[in-house]
């Protein structure tokens, strides 16, 4: 078992640190970096140009349409794969299955599915999805099962709570079929992971925390008679010496104004998410003088959640120091890491010429994909 290393696109704008994003503000607010094409493009070669495998790309109300704008970046990059997010809620189980087909034809077969559930109301309602939190997760479970069929045999009839078909097939089977990733920590959500999921990724949570949850997976995954991967999403600051990361830690933290702190706070309460839940506990509502008081975990800081919904911890600390953090996910069963730095296209330069090679040399990194 192997690490593989992702990156993230940040289709809603860019910025030299996390205050440049705060969660409660809209984009256009203070946005320094514009998620323009060209923009994007540079981001997308840069992880390609630094052996990353994937890039996650968002989706919600709040950026550009995770597909259209990775299938923009397909003639930009040439091996680089695309874990293009949506929401079962937006787009018809059999829609999903042909467009993969179409993207994997188009990409050479560097497609991957993200699928989020939703952990909003009042985001899903922007959508015209009204349905609960558990209910999402059961309308999930029938969407992935019926993509999964379709690729695998064509002609799914499927007679659900939320879905109904009749010779639900693509024009053809992908010739690479795209992974399903899933998120999702309630008790909703795990069993959907374990039925369908190939990996199942969390947030940067400590990692016995992490452990403890993927041990229940794989027991939910061994009755349904299957395996599964795990995954955990974070950001990180990355230095050749471990002062100057906790030093831009420092400076985010510094840059925080404690009434922005406040509204974002309000806003990520309001979340039915378990696993937004579990991040906004690492830190509370207040923001600290040291950046090293927010650091719940040897080299993970918990301070891009006072302003960030999502995945709102950082793997901060020297190459070595994160390298030694990746190894202890490692060690509890995480291979895969979907990692973002602000700026995003510096930091990835961070991660490839510092990170990467550390990780190589402990003989931990998968191979390139290349």
């Amino acid at each position: 078992m192997s690490v593989t290393l992702n990156w993230f696109l940040p289709t809603n704008g860019d910025g030299r640190s996390v205050v440049d994003r705060p969660h409660s503000n809209d984009r256009a607010v203070t946005t320094p970096r514009e998620p323009s094409l060209d923009y994007l493009a540079q981001v997308a070669r840069a992880a390609e140009a630094n052996g990353f495998h994937a890039v996650l790309t968002p989706t919600g109300s709040w950026c550009e349409d995770a597909w259209i704008a990775t299938a923009a970046l397909i003639g930009a990059t040439s091996k680089l794969k695309f874990l293009v997010a949506f929401r079962p809620g937006t787009i018809t189980p059999t829609l999903a299955a042909q467009m993969a087909v179409t993207y994997q034809k188009i990409s050479g077969g560097r497609l991957m599915f993200n699928i989020v559930t939703g952990g909003e109301s009042a985001e899903q309602q922007r959508f015209g999805d009204w349905l609960d939190h558990d209910q999402r997760y059961e309308r999930t479970d029938e969407f992935m099962e019926i993509v999964s069929s379709i690729w695998a045999q064509g002609g799914v009839d499927f007679d659900g709570a939320h879905y109904k078909t009749r010779d639900a097939r693509a024009f053809e089977q992908p010739a690479v079929v795209p992974p399903l990733y899933f998120g999702g920590n309630s008790e909703a959500a795990l069993p959907v992971a374990a039925r369908r999921a190939d990996v199942h990724l969390t947030w940067g949570e400590v990692p016995e925390k992490v452990g403890a949850r993927i041990e229940r997976l794989r027991e939910l995954a061994a009755a349904e008679g299957r395996t599964l991967e795990f995954g955990v999403r974070a950001h990180v600051i990355t230095r050749d010496r471990s002062e100057d990361a906790w030093a831009v830690a420092q400076r985010f933290l510094e840059q925080m104004d404690p009434e922005e702190v406040k509204a974002s706070q309000k806003h990520l309460a309001a979340s039915e998410s378990t696993a937004q839940k579990g991040m906004t506990e690492l830190h509370g509502d207040t923001v600290p003088d040291s950046a090293r008081d927010l650091e719940v975990h040897p080299g993970l800081w918990a301070g891009v959640g006072l302003l960030r919904g999502g995945a709102g911890t950082a793997f901060v600390g020297s190459h070595e120091e994160v390298a030694d953090l990746i190894e202890q996910y490692h060690a509890v069963g995480v291979e895969h890491f979907i990692l973002s730095g602000y700026p995003h296209l510096e930091e990835a330069y961070w991660v490839g010429e510092g990170l990467r090679p550390e990780l190589a040399r402990r003989g931990v990194l998968a191979p390139d994909p290349s």
